[in-house]
């Protein structure tokens, strides 16, 4: 295990792979220090010497004494010094926190996109970039009515329904009644026709006469 700018690195891993694992040193800015300092890429990480590893760091911490170019640094002119610099490790977290407190301060548009966390850098939102809940599209069409206004329709439907359907079974039986006459029952003989006696009865003599 060797450590490097407080990045503990596998002693088994290759110079050019360990180096990139640092934060703020990336795989070509890891071969140009190691062709800077004259090492084998490919070497394993865990056979430096102690002054290896102290070169390394040096290197890394300041870029520009090792005649760097600017453009290969990823701090170039800063804000408050002006200076060309390489930011590592927690140092970037830092001044990127920094940058954008300082930008919402000022209030400009890419410090209001921060507040809302909304994209910066001007990336298309319709379809991407979507953060929270999930958000319903409503449905057109009639809208719904309230629990206590649609109380009062319901109940009114309801009666009408029963109602109805009470006429029609009331009318139904009285159709039935009409059409068959009740089990037992004689009909009733027609006005101004008497009924035959029964066999073998006789009828009851008038009134008055004799037999």
């Amino acid at each position: 295990m060797v450590r490097i700018v407080g990045n503990d690195i596998l002693g088994e891993r290759k110079m050019i792979v360990g180096l990139a694992q640092i934060r703020g040193a990336g795989y070509m800015f890891a071969n140009t220090i190691l062709n800077f300092l004259k090492i084998n890429p490919n070497q394993r990480i865990g056979y430096l010497s102690s002054e290896q590893i102290k070169s390394i760091e040096n290197v890394i911490k300041n870029p520009s004494t090792s005649n760097f170019p600017s453009w290969f640094l990823n701090r170039r002119k800063d804000v408050e010094t002006g200076e060309d610099k390489h930011l590592i490790t927690s140092d970037i977290a830092f001044t990127v926190r920094n940058d954008i407190e300082r930008e919402k301060t000022v209030g400009s548009w890419r410090g209001i996109r921060h507040m809302f966390g909304l994209k910066v850098r001007g990336q298309r939102t319709r379809c991407t970039g979507r953060k929270g809940g999930a958000v319903g599209v409503a449905k057109g069409g009639k809208v719904m009515p309230s629990r206590e206004g649609a109380g009062a329709p319901a109940a009114e439907g309801a009666a009408v329904e029963g109602a109805t359907a009470e006429g029609a079974a009331t009318s139904k039986e009285g159709s039935e009644k009409k059409e068959a006459p009740a089990a037992g029952k004689k009909e009733a003989p027609a006005a101004g026709k008497k009924e035959a006696p029964a066999a073998g009865k006789k009828e009851a003599p008038a009134a008055g006469k004799k037999k």
